[in-house]
């Protein structure tokens, strides 16, 4: 078994680097000036308002509940401007803030979960909550300045992401959830919900973790399945911070080449959501904090079809995935939620000792 060596280090780290070259290649000021960028859309964007929009979608920076309170759960009401309350003028300039934060694959992953509410709107029957989707909100807080702190919250049903940008500068990305129903579209649905059958949204973040997990051998196993049973959902679902359990599974340490190349693909599903300053600002964090400690953990199935969960957790992140729920057509385990997180402080806030 090949063992990270210090001096090895960096041999992990850079090939994820290579592996994300060009990942959801943007405009040259979506790809090297993203701060710039997303406060420019963001100006854009709330300058298409009306005054009672405006006080909706604008909320002041300060207000530390609002900003934190994040979910993925389908709600009644959420902060900020529902789409569906936008005109076309408007729904433009929101389409192209979310361009702003993302690269080309996260913002297409983000479309097409908000594409899926029209196929669960037309498998669902007598739902408490109205499948639609419109039904996200955008919300801006605090003025976007070139010199200010201001933060962003896109969210809705299975989708949040959350942005702090100082000076220009993205100092917070997390959390970053996305989640997927049905997490394979099994059939071709009846219905005008644009949603093709195979359609597989987060497919690397599962495919490839059941590649890794599969690859490990019976005395890595015992160390990384921490359970026989996956968990129903991740852990601190909407919580302001991570939890701060220590981490456990195996290391990335104590892989072979081949498993933490898998490792490396897997996360690079995760990372090349971000625009790419934003992907080498974590994987900068990753590296200084010593890559090689990052745990993989897994608890469940080994197949797909029947529940499983894992997560990877460093001093810098925590990866979180969990299937276990049955889609809405009832095919079981095709649910995914699948969020990152930053374990120093989401939202630009530092977890308190």
């Amino acid at each position: 078994m090949t063992l990270l060596t210090t001096k090895k280090r960096s041999n992990w780290i850079a090939p994820l680097l290579l592996l994300l070259t060009g990942a959801g290649a943007w405009s040259y000021w979506q790809e090297k000036k993203v701060g710039e960028g997303m406060t420019a859309a963001a100006v854009k964007y709330l300058a298409t308002l009306d005054e009672k929009q405006r006080k909706t979608s604008q909320l002041d920076y300060a207000d530390t509940k609002q900003r934190v309170g994040w979910h993925f759960i389908p709600k009644d009401h959420r902060k900020g401007l529902q789409i569906r309350h936008m005109n076309e003028e408007q729904r433009a300039a929101a389409k192209a803030l979310a361009q702003s934060c993302l690269s080309q694959v996260g913002y297409e992953k983000a479309r097409k979960i908000m594409q899926l509410e029209s196929l669960l709107d037309a498998l669902e029957e007598n739902s408490r909550f109205a499948r639609d989707p419109l039904r996200y909100y955008f919300t801006v807080f605090g003025d976007p300045k070139p010199g200010s702190r201001w933060g962003l919250s896109i969210e809705g049903h299975h989708l949040s992401l959350n942005f702090v940008v100082d000076k220009n500068e993205v100092i917070s990305s997390t959390p970053t959830f996305y989640a997927t129903n049905p997490a394979t579209v099994m059939d071709a649905y009846p219905g005008d919900h644009g949603v093709k059958k195979g359609t597989r949204v987060l497919d690397k973040e599962e495919r490839l973790a059941f590649e890794l997990v599969n690859s490990l051998t019976a005395e890595q196993r015992k160390v990384a399945i921490i359970a026989d049973k996956a968990p129903r959902e991740i852990r601190g679902a909407g919580s302001m911070q991570p939890p701060q359990d220590k981490a456990v599974g195996l290391r990335i340490g104590d892989m072979t080449e081949a498993q933490q190349q898998l490792a490396q693909q897997l996360g690079a599903a995760y990372l090349e959501n971000m625009p790419e300053s934003v992907r080498q600002k974590r994987v900068a964090a990753l590296e200084g904090a010593g890559p090689e400690e990052i745990r993989f953990a897994w608890a469940g199935a080994t197949k797909p079809g029947v529940g499983h969960y894992y997560r990877f957790q460093g001093p810098t992140l925590l990866v979180e995935f969990v299937n276990t729920q049955p889609d809405a057509a009832g095919n079981p385990a095709n649910h995914v939620h699948a969020v990152w997180r930053d374990m120093r402080g989401d939202f630009a806030l530092p977890v308190k000792p």
